[in-house]
């Protein structure tokens, strides 16, 4: 196994199943993801326009701009390379497109062994996450709940609202541990 996709809302449990794979995993695997690529990005590009909004205000709705889109594809094909290079990668992703982003990162991905995981989360439960954090904005979690799973297909499904993230990660590292 080269790439885990794990893709699901704001607050779904995403980082920290990631977190607990890297444990669980018997040899070490980087945890990259949305939220490392939006860290990178230059404070301008934060507010909207041609970067991405909604990450520190407004009804919990992201929107991106043509040059988030242009780094965003770029920083697709970079972790991409480096799982081609030989460094195995927990991919922490919310594909706020649907299909459309899993189909950007399937041909970043093409010839690597991917294991695509939705992590699915109540959204009430995320919601009362997202509230507990204090680092998200209210009616994000419950924005993306449904939104970022529309047309995705997935090898795994996992459920953070039913069970914990050990349990995810450990369903998640069986599953890695069957295709060898």
């Amino acid at each position: 196994m080269d790439v885990i996709v794990l893709n699901g809302g704001s607050s779904s449990g995403k980082s920290s199943i990631a977190r607990r794979l890297q444990e669980l995993l018997p040899e070490p695997w980087l945890h990259l993801g949305a939220d490392t690529m939006v860290s990178a990005l230059p404070p301008w590009l934060l507010g909207g326009g041609e970067g991405i909004g909604g990450l520190d205000d407004g009804d919990g709705t992201v929107a991106v701009g043509p040059v988030f889109v242009r780094l965003d594809a770029a920083w697709t094909l970079g972790v991409a390379a480096m799982a081609r290079a030989g460094a195995p990668v927990v991919v922490d992703e919310v594909f706020l497109g649907g299909a459309a982003s899993q189909q950007r990162w399937r041909a970043a991905l093409d010839g690597l062994d991917v294991l695509w995981v939705g992590v699915r989360c109540d959204p009430a439960v995320a919601a009362a996450r997202e509230a507990a954090r204090g680092d998200r904005v209210a009616g994000m979690a419950a924005a993306q709940a449904s939104l970022v799973h529309e047309g995705v297909a997935y090898d795994l499904v996992v459920d953070t609202s039913r069970a914990s993230a050990d349990e995810c990660a450990a369903a998640i590292r069986a599953r890695v541990a069957a295709t060898r």
